[in-house]
């Protein structure tokens, strides 16, 4: 070893490689558009699976628990680089990009659960193979970035960064949930998230590359387009998605289905008078049959196809359903005449907490997907609710999906709870030999019904009973 002579410092270490130059504004924008579109994409995404899987809380906390973790591990893999901080975004930005374009298109997500069963493995797959790759690639936004702002320590410019990022994250899932998707479509907000880390590609590359990072924009602009616009698709609200189609049905003539959320919510041909599908039928023949109901103030909870008050002259029907526009489709494109009755575009839970009218009948036909009712709709305090709108002598009549033996925890819960309410109901199943049945409920308000009590041969009071009925 050889010493170093006294006041001899050696060599000098060699400068640090040149950070990139880029405006903080652009910097600023970078990770506010990072945090918009990767909100957006969580919002998107859980406004997809509703058609296939309902929007159960058992679909949307995995959901965002997924998108949570690969936001987490792209936090962990964008702290990593030391070098091409710039590159490493552009490219991410631009894979993203054309995930959002083609992943959660809405022909893309529909073929999807329709060639992938079951059902569980098509979300997997949608979540593994889109959702997730989304959330890790612009979750390295903000750590690969911050080495770029220009603040005096580390936590500024974390601070500042986050802040940014943070608020896209709140104002992508205001604009798109309550304007894009509302007004546009979900096809609208899809577009959104996938042009806008496409618009800063520009300042993502340099002269040398922009030829290239050009043709892979417009590549995937391309792609953002034809799976949004020029591929078919269903018409689609913020709520649900909609179209109508023919079917052939023995005993019916020219039969046609309104499809919500691809569950068949309502059926309509051109008979004279019209038939419709069963349970419908069922509910009329109750209603004003059995009941023998005229001029009477009926509520239904769940549009549907507006078929229970098709051409019928003898009552008042109130519709309350979420969908301000499904109105609207049900009248242009499925009963192509206006519906009968008033409409109220909200939540029928709201509806039943608030309202001031008395009702002589309740309807409860709501369903988010093919046998997935809302589950703010299944619990006590709503059926209590549904109760409190009721007149005194009034009747709540409910459409349930389930089982036709009743055997599953589900289905005996349900009744169960409806009871807790509403005393003995009775039950109407209309298809025995289907897994799945339309189940009918009749309960009556009035002043609550005794718990019953078991006769035994030690003690019988049958025939003490029977004398006491009306």
């Amino acid at each position: 070893m050889t010493a170093t002579p006294p006041g001899d410092a050696g060599p000098p270490a060699a400068a640090p490689a040149a950070l990139p130059t880029l405006a903080t504004p652009v910097l600023y924008a970078l990770v506010f558009v990072e945090g918009y579109v990767s909100l957006g994409s969580e919002i998107v995404a859980l406004r997809r699976l509703v058609p296939h899987l309902g929007s159960a809380i058992t679909v949307t906390a995995p959901t965002i628990g997924f998108f949570l973790l690969a936001l987490a591990l792209g936090y962990q893999a964008g702290g990593r680089p030391s070098d091409d901080y710039l590159g490493r975004v552009r490219r991410n930005f631009l894979i993203a990009a054309a995930l959002i374009a083609v992943g959660l298109a809405g022909p893309t997500v529909d073929a999807l659960f329709a060639h992938v069963q079951p059902a569980p493995v098509a979300y997997l797959l949608f979540v593994g193979l889109v959702l997730c790759p989304v959330a890790w690639l612009l979750g390295q936004t903000v750590p690969l970035l911050t080495n770029l702002l220009r603040h005096e320590h580390v936590g500024a410019r974390s601070g500042a960064a986050l802040y940014w990022s943070t608020l896209g994250s709140f104002l992508g899932s205001l604009s798109l949930s309550l304007l894009v998707m509302q007004w546009l479509g979900v096809y609208a907000a899809v577009l959104i998230c996938a042009l806008l880390p496409l618009c800063l590609l520009p300042w993502l590359a340099g002269s040398r590359l922009r030829g290239g990072v050009a043709a892979a924009g417009l590549a995937a602009l391309a792609l953002a387009l034809g799976f949004n616009l020029v591929l078919p698709q269903q018409v689609e609200t913020a709520y649900a998605t909609y179209r109508v189609a023919p079917v052939a049905l023995p005993g019916m003539q020219d039969p046609k289905v309104f499809w919500i959320n691809n569950s068949a919510a309502s059926l309509i041909d051109d008979s004279k008078p019209p038939r419709y599908t069963r349970y419908i039928e069922r509910l009329r023949t109750i209603l004003l049959m059995d009941l023998a109901y005229f001029e009477r103030d009926i509520l239904v909870l769940g549009a549907g196809g507006f078929t229970l008050s098709h051409r019928e002259q003898s009552n008042r029907y109130t519709y309350v359903d979420i969908d301000p526009e499904v109105k609207a489709l049900a009248e242009r494109d499925f009963l192509g005449e206006p519906v009968r009755g008033r409409f109220i575009a909200g939540d029928a839970r709201r509806y039943v907490a608030d309202s001031s009218e008395r009702y002589d009948a309740v309807v409860v036909d709501a369903y988010s997907a093919l046998t997935n009712i809302p589950t703010h709709l299944v619990t006590r305090e709503f059926w209590r609710d549904t109760r409190r709108v009721l007149k005194d002598d009034g009747v709540l009549l409910v459409n349930l999906i389930l089982d036709p033996r009743l055997s599953t925890p589900y289905a005996r819960n349900l009744i169960a709870t409806i009871q807790s309410e509403y005393g003995p109901c009775g039950v109407e199943v209309l298809f025995r030999k289907l897994p799945q049945s339309n189940v009918l409920l009749q309960c009556f308000a009035g002043p609550p019904v005794a718990p019953p009590q078991l006769y035994t041969d030690e003690l019988n009071r049958a025939d003490l009973d029977h004398l006491r009925e009306p």
